[in-house]
């Protein structure tokens, strides 16, 4: 379309599950180990919206007047601690956030001779500025257990947030020579 084109890419993926951690115990052999947690029946596993920080609030582990991040969080009175072993609260049977982030690029060709041209592209990251968490506090008893502690971008660690999947929206431009 006289020379004009448009790129997007879509990434999504699925939560992944957090390891739940009770006190840490120490082994006959010198070594320390988390414990398990164990089940409180009735109670449910996540907090939802004005629930979450109505209970959250209501232990201490959100300021008043703050909701939960992204609306949700595990939730702290559906486990107890356990004195020794493992408990019955399955591995990994928890799970933190998705995430989905939109990437989009405007470019144009400029022709310069048969086998030389120019290209503007003007690029932006997560063009919704969609907020992705990352980190689940998975230590039980600490205040913000079961909540998420970083945005996805600061919890990977590797690059500056701002380059990482689930960073803030951000734009970049460029111009190149191809031939």
């Amino acid at each position: 379309m006289n020379h004009w084109g448009i790129d997007d890419r879509l990434t999504a993926r699925t939560a992944f599950p957090v390891t739940l951690k009770g006190r840490q115990l120490l082994q006959p052999n010198g070594q320390f180990y988390f414990a398990g947690l164990n089940l409180v029946p009735g109670q449910p596993t996540y907090l939802y919206g004005t629930n979450c920080s109505t209970v959250l609030q209501g232990l201490g582990g959100l300021v008043p007047g703050r909701g939960c991040p992204a609306g949700k969080a595990i939730n702290p009175q559906a486990f107890t601690n356990v004195t020794s072993g493992f408990g019955n609260a399955p591995r990994n049977f928890v799970s933190g956030f998705g995430a989905w982030q939109m990437d989009l690029a405007l470019r144009r060709d400029f022709p310069i001779h048969e086998r030389l041209s120019l290209q503007f592209r003007a690029e932006a990251f997560n063009v919704f500025n969609h907020p992705n968490f990352g980190t689940i506090n998975s230590s039980f008893g600490q205040k913000t257990f079961g909540q998420a502690t970083a945005t996805l971008a600061n919890s990977l660690g590797i690059l500056s947030p701002l380059y990482q999947q689930g960073g803030s929206r951000s734009m970049q431009f460029s111009l190149k020579v191809i031939f």
